[in-house]
């Protein structure tokens, strides 16, 4: 099952631009922030592994660094200080990014 995702433009005028991503799913909820600019860089999360510490850092959660890395069709999402000691993490399908992806790019928030 594939988790909700929703974007909303989460800046005032004359901020920087941030976007609040929600990732959903019936049992569980991951909210973080990051610029449009950013989410774009999550089109690269293929060339990810988090074996040799090729990870993403896209985003901000709970006032930490977010890291994405893929394994075959899943992604891993971790929040904490670093890709090694992460506080957080949930596993989602390669589709979620896909999508925040998509949406980033077409300005969908």
């Amino acid at each position: 099952m594939l988790p909700d995702v929703s974007l909303e433009l989460n800046s005032a005028p004359g901020e920087p631009v941030f976007v609040a991503v929600k990732l959903q799913s019936p049992s569980w909820e991951l909210n973080f922030r990051a610029g449009p600019e950013e989410l774009m860089r999550l089109g690269t999360i293929r060339e990810t592994n988090w074996a040799p510490r090729r990870c993403l850092y896209v985003g901000r959660c709970a006032g930490t660094q977010v890291h994405w890395a893929a394994d075959g069709d899943t992604v891993t999402v971790m929040v904490g200080a670093d890709d090694e000691t992460w506080d957080v993490a949930v596993t989602v399908p390669l589709a979620t990014v896909d999508r925040i992806v998509a949406d980033a790019s077409a300005g969908r928030w």
